[in-house]
């Protein structure tokens, strides 16, 4: 009877770890294919903000968007 209970639980155990790190894989992944920002919304952005965005503005932008992902 415990070593059942005990079973299922490490059983929990080890599927609850092993769905971490399939699920942070995938999410990964899926941000590097489908990143939630892109150029043109940097520039539409800065732009609604009254300023003219150069390229090097909006690739250091990105550079930092993508540093914390």
């Amino acid at each position: 009877m415990f070593h059942d209970i005990l079973l299922i639980v490490i059983g929990l155990i080890v599927g609850l770890i092993i769905g971490f790190f399939v699920a942070r894989y995938v999410m990964k992944k899926y941000m590097q294919k489908n990143p939630p920002i892109n150029e043109k919304m940097i520039e539409v952005m800065m732009s609604s903000m009254g300023r003219k965005p150069s390229q090097k503005q909006v690739n250091q932008v990105m550079k930092q968007m993508t540093k914390y992902m």
